[in-house]
């Protein structure tokens, strides 16, 4: 897309800029961008997490008890804390992955008390057809931007994020 193209931003600031010339509305330029883009970003999701027949919490729980490397299982303390999730949402989360096949529960042997959540093989099999399927959309997105703009634009974000994280 070249500088000179015109986008929805473009026009809604323009009209901002017409009806209220006494605010500065130039974080519209960036923030507005970011926003429509969560959108076109949460449908490709869905879509790539649906080829698989997941749901998109399905996915975060799946993926956080992927990353963990082998043997894949977590604690479900480590769960939540991964997935932003109550202690509720995620009993009833690992109680539905359990009846699906994609997860099992079993005693921490460090822990009598404790238990962990593991992926089982459909589970590991289904989670990474459904990352491969992601990033291949993720890929669509960015497609408009070379290497190098894609590492700028990554970069600015993460300076923008970064307070938020902490």
């Amino acid at each position: 897309m070249t500088q000179d193209a015109q986008d929805e931003v473009d026009r809604l600031v323009t009209a901002w800029r017409a009806e209220r010339p006494d605010l500065d509305v130039e974080p519209l330029q960036v923030l507005s961008r970011v926003s429509r883009l969560a959108k076109h970003l949460d449908r490709a999701r869905r879509a790539a997490f649906a080829e698989h027949d997941l749901e998109p919490w399905e996915f975060d729980v799946l993926t956080a008890l992927r990353r963990a490397g082998k043997p894949y299982e977590l604690s479900p303390g480590a769960l939540l804390r991964a997935t932003l999730v109550t202690s509720g949402t995620m009993t009833n989360r690992i109680d539905r992955l359990a009846q699906a096949g994609l997860v099992v529960r079993r005693p921490d042997p460090e822990d009598r008390r404790g238990v962990l959540v593991s992926l089982t093989p459909a589970g590991l099999d289904r989670v990474d057809a459904a990352f491969a399927g992601l990033l291949r959309r993720e890929h669509e997105l960015l497609a408009g931007l070379g290497a190098e703009e894609q590492r700028a634009l990554a970069g600015l974000l993460r300076t923008l994020l970064a307070p938020f994280d902490s």
